[in-house]
């Protein structure tokens, strides 16, 4: 049989026709595994739900994956497509997850941690440079109480914080020695005490202790004036007006004077104390009430604290370290007086003690206007200069509840 020649015209129409052929077997087979693909895929998605989809929140548990979500899509303005919102759910009921970050942020932790000395005070130095609050701040006292062991006075002081939750934080440093579990606390003062360590009379674990407390107030935001006590301070006033007071007031109460005895500027030793001066040297109350600029100055100084740090004998720190400190560098903002009264007329290293007999009506008067003094708060003068008291011993509790409700009215 004679072979078509391919260069004959006759050639190129077969020639065609079996490549149009082959490219019509070609797209159905194609189509034919597509198809099949295809179905696979939604056999395999008809398990597949979009309320499945999940978006993690850290830090997350594997073990406990978060609630589902829904998809829904929503047109935004000058929008050309839907976008995609997701929203988490409950599993039960569709609803905004809660809240977290800033609230969880500002959320203060226990008032006993595990944080050593200086995780504390690195924390609790810690303050935002913006001053406005980006949420509703209600201010509150921190009424941090220093003592051996527990807070011997507390049925005193429950009739004072009474009614006022929210306005308070109590914090309590004890002796470590202490056994807590011997002695019942009173509500307001439970799990309240914070990590603490020994302190002896006249040296510089005192101020330590001070710094300790004042830097576990810091970590609540909340509080904006802290007061320091002891278990044998007594309010003079009802919570009322000491809140006010203390709120109100455009300065901070550190006692600081200049003493010229020796039991003032005798005290000082230039080789002990470099970088400060006889004449900037000054003496005052250990007991202070200091707003939370003045705290956070206080847990952060690391030029003069380290200063009365190096003493190891009988320095006599609580008397002069604050005062000389905020004489330094915040003379201005301070009134120079304590508002906590105590009676060193009688002389010697320990002030006047309130025994029981002496604690009466008449008494609790006369502390209040401070026997008659006049001093100045806000530019006016006032005859309120006192809003604590001590020494009171165990023993004047049961005369200090008589008294209560004739001369402090706590109830209003």
């Amino acid at each position: 049989m004679k072979a078509q020649d391919p260069n004959s015209p006759s050639f190129f129409p077969k020639s065609f026709n079996l490549q149009r052929h082959h490219h019509y077997l070609l797209s159905h087979f194609l189509l034919f595994v597509f198809g099949l693909t295809l179905g696979v895929v939604h056999s395999n998605l008809k398990d597949f739900s979009f309320g499945s989809l999940q978006f993690a929140q850290f830090p997350f548990s594997p073990m406990s994956p978060p609630p589902p979500s829904n998809i829904s899509k929503t047109l935004m303005p000058n929008a050309t497509s839907p976008t995609i919102s997701v929203v988490a759910t409950n599993a039960s009921a569709s609803s905004s997850p809660p809240r977290t970050g800033l609230k969880d942020y500002l959320k203060p932790p226990k008032a006993f941690h595990d944080m050593n000395n200086s995780e504390l005070l690195w924390r609790a130095s810690m303050t935002p440079r913006i001053p406005e609050y980006p949420f509703h701040l209600v201010p509150k006292v921190a009424f941090m109480f220093l003592t051996r062991g527990p807070v011997v006075l507390a049925p005193f002081w429950e009739k004072f914080f009474a009614g006022h939750q929210g306005l308070y934080s109590i914090y309590v440093h004890s002796s470590p020695s202490y056994n807590h579990s011997s002695y019942t606390e009173t509500p307001v003062f439970r799990g309240r005490r914070i990590p603490s360590q020994e302190v002896e009379w006249g040296k510089v674990s005192l101020i330590e202790a001070e710094r300790r407390l004042l830097a576990n107030a810091l970590l609540d935001i909340s509080n904006q004036r802290f007061v320091l006590l002891s278990e044998a301070c007594i309010p003079l006033y009802n919570f009322s007006t000491v809140y006010s007071y203390l709120m109100n007031s455009t300065q901070t109460f550190v006692e600081v004077y200049d003493d010229p005895s020796g039991v003032g500027r005798g005290r000082y030793e230039l080789s002990d104390y470099p970088g400060i001066t006889i004449d900037q040297w000054r003496k005052g109350s250990q007991w202070f009430q200091a707003d939370r600029d003045l705290a956070l100055e206080f847990v952060s100084d690391r030029k003069y604290f380290p200063v009365f740090m190096k003493c190891k004998d009988y320095c006599f720190a609580d008397e002069h370290y604050l005062p000389t400190f905020v004489h330094m560098k915040f003379g201005a903002k301070n009134a120079n007086r304590t508002l906590t009264w105590v009676d060193w007329e009688k002389g010697g290293p320990h002030p006047t003690e309130y025994k029981s007999e002496n604690v009466t009506a008449e008494l609790l008067s006369d502390l209040r206007n401070g026997f008659g003094r006049k001093c100045e708060y806000n530019g006016r003068s006032t005859d309120v200069c006192f809003l604590f008291a001590r020494k009171f011993p165990p023993t004047a509790l049961d005369n200090l509840l008589k008294f209560a409700g004739e001369i402090i009215h706590f109830n209003t």
